[in-house]
């Protein structure tokens, strides 16, 4: 007898009376008569040859062969029904996994992602966080949005968007810098990249810059926030804190700003992009 052709529908009878330990539950999930499943199960074993239940006073008991069968059929199922509740209105949705940094998803994808799920009903977008650090291969990633020069081993590089530096402050540290050397006076929030602050101090003009002594903070929206408690003035992307600028919690005290990198879509050489992907990526560069 070929096991090629088993009926589906005896094999979910099956898994749910296995799941259930009971074909009364069985048969209420499956909105058919407790005798039906009966009936399918008993076939089933009969075309196997084995048995899959001991039927006691206390309900099912399964065997050997049916422990060994419960979890193959409960993954399968499972897997279509995750597939099947991909289709929506005769087609498809395509799943698109994105690894995008945290400043550029709060301040810029966020507030805009509307826009690309209207025009892309069909694509499921699943949005994860980084802190500037992902590996597309390890991490099963189709794209990653990060902060740089361009340069990243193994990946192709698309720049997005433009983000130069310059000092933020709440309105009361603000206050009190009126040139750039004031800010040698206050907490400076530096990140890894040691780089920054001297940089636009060259851009502002001044021959010396003052030492950056402040709290190491990897992230220009976690540096933002420290400013925003209180804590200092960080050097951030101000495109990226527009909603922050324009309620007045926040103050660009100087009009200097320095590039240091921009944002980057990255993908995997050699590799096409998927439909999904190449929307995505259409849209963000327009």
């Amino acid at each position: 007898m070929s096991r090629s052709n088993l009926p589906l529908n005896a094999l979910r009878a099956f898994e749910a009376s296995a799941r259930h330990r009971s074909f009364t539950r069985a048969a209420q999930e499956l909105f058919v008569t407790q005798a039906a499943i009966s009936h399918q199960v008993k076939g089933l074993e009969d075309r196997l040859g084995v048995k899959l239940f001991h039927r006691g006073p206390r309900g099912l008991m399964l065997t050997d062969e049916g422990v060994a069968l419960l979890p193959a059929l409960s993954e399968s199922f499972d897997r279509i029904g995750r597939l099947l509740e991909r289709f929506q209105d005769g087609r498809l949705r395509e799943v698109l996994t994105v690894s995008v940094v945290g400043t550029f998803a709060i301040g810029w994808l966020l507030p805009r992602l509307k826009t690309f799920r209207e025009a892309h009903p069909y694509v499921d977008l699943r949005l994860l966080t980084n802190n500037n650090r992902v590996d597309l291969a390890t991490e099963g990633l189709e794209a990653a949005i990060l902060f740089g020069s361009g340069a990243w081993p193994g990946a192709e590089a698309a720049p997005l968007l433009a983000a130069p530096l310059s000092p933020l402050a709440p309105p009361e540290i603000a206050a009190r810098l009126h040139h750039p050397a004031d800010l040698a006076r206050q907490t400076l929030l530096r990140s890894y990249r040691v780089q920054d602050w001297p940089a636009w101090f060259a851009a502002a003009g001044l021959d010396e810059a003052p030492d950056a002594r402040g709290p190491v903070v990897d992230a220009s929206l976690t540096r933002v926030q420290a400013a925003l408690a209180g804590e200092g003035v960080a050097l951030a992307p101000p495109v990226m804190f527009a909603r922050e600028l324009a309620e007045g919690r926040l103050v660009q005290p100087f009009d200097v700003a320095v590039e240091t990198g921009a944002y980057f879509l990255l993908t995997p050489q050699a590799k096409a992009d998927s439909p999904a992907l190449a929307a995505f990526r259409l849209w963000l560069t327009n």
